[in-house]
């Protein structure tokens, strides 16, 4: 079976979706699959024009002529048409929970069209169990046998990340700096605390602005950094030294940044909100998502150590709970499955 995998959101800037595509392919590769990269590396997937060129044009006609008996749509977008089953990764549905901010043709595509083309689906893989329930909820009528949930894996430089105590000072905070990421209680928390400085990770939007503007008027602006997108060896380098990771996220459809934490043994503190507790498992703490107190008072504690034997003890769980090859024997099944539909 030859699959064909939309890895274009690797081309550029790679977000967690993009850490899903190189880490699922390289896994089925080393299972012996025999898989198809689809990608046009001139092509800007976060320009809207080229993305739905893409979707909708390109990977189609790429897919077709790979020879491949199964397409995987790994980027949670789908085309209006296909002449061969396809699979689809829906990675959460925060275009019809949480990104009222968008433009209103950003929302229409990857919201209400993304959904109509998801019934058409041989098969759908969530992220985490909360997004599957999420998305049955908005597909009627919808066979929940076809929706499958596969915990994406994490990269085995996380694992092999050699760490010794924290710094005591500085809470990591990755990924894409964007409103329902919730990065201000950070911002609001660093006013209650001495010695402690957040270090924000992850591509810009707007909202980045408004946390630099908010770190300014509470005074706390000096030990509140927004560093944008960072080499991948910087990101370790801060994953072996941090005190915490914080993910205090109003909506996540699975939380790659507590899942990386877990993995890499550094501390990290969720928010108890959508997938998150579900992802850490109960080995880490959560707390209320707008509860500025409470997240200070964590935060304190993490940069005592309070959560450095935990974080070391439930370490080597978490690395099998996440790994690369069990997430792509799962979806091998789901090929298999869809192809003999």
């Amino acid at each position: 079976m030859r699959v064909a995998l939309d890895a274009q959101l690797t081309v550029g800037t790679a977000t967690g979706i993009g850490e899903y595509v190189r880490g699922l392919a390289r896994a089925l590769q080393e299972r012996g699959a025999d898989v198809v990269e689809l990608r046009e590396p001139g092509l800007d997937p976060w320009r809207f024009d080229r993305r739905v060129w893409w979707d909708q044009v390109l990977l189609p006609q790429r897919a077709r002529s790979s020879g491949a008996d199964v397409l995987h749509c790994a980027a949670g977008t789908v085309p209006l048409a296909s002449r061969i089953p396809t699979v689809v990764t829906v990675h959460d549905v925060a275009w019809h929970q949480a990104q009222a901010h968008a433009p209103a043709y950003a929302r229409y595509y990857f919201g209400r069209f993304s959904l109509g083309r998801y019934r058409r689906a041989a098969h759908i893989v969530a992220d985490s169990e909360f997004s599957r329930q999420e998305l049955l909820r908005l597909i009627d009528h919808f066979d929940p046998e076809r929706v499958s949930v596969v915990y994406p894996g994490v990269a085995a430089d996380f694992a092999a990340i050699e760490r010794s105590r924290g710094d005591g000072q500085t809470v990591l905070a990755v990924g894409t700096v964007e409103r329902r990421k919730n990065l201000e209680v950070l911002v609001r928390a660093l006013a209650l605390l001495e010695g402690a400085r957040v270090i924000a990770i992850g591509p810009l939007t707007p909202y980045a602005d408004e946390c630099a503007q908010l770190a300014r008027r509470l005074n706390v602006a000096n030990r509140f950094e927004i560093r944008g997108y960072v080499p991948r060896e910087q990101l370790l380098a801060l994953y072996a030294s941090s005190a915490v990771a914080a993910v205090p996220s109003r909506y996540e459809g699975f939380g790659y940044a507590a899942a990386q934490a877990l993995c890499a043994g550094l501390p990290c503190i969720v928010s108890d909100r959508s997938s998150l507790p579900e992802v850490v498992g109960g080995d880490a703490p959560t707390v209320a998502v707008e509860d500025v107190p409470a997240w200070a008072t964590a935060i304190e504690g993490a940069l005592r150590g309070d959560g450095d034997a935990r974080a070391a003890r439930v370490r080597g769980a978490a690395i099998a709970r996440f790994s690369w090859d069990e997430s792509a024997r799962r979806m091998e099944a789901v090929y298999q499955a869809s192809v003999d539909r």
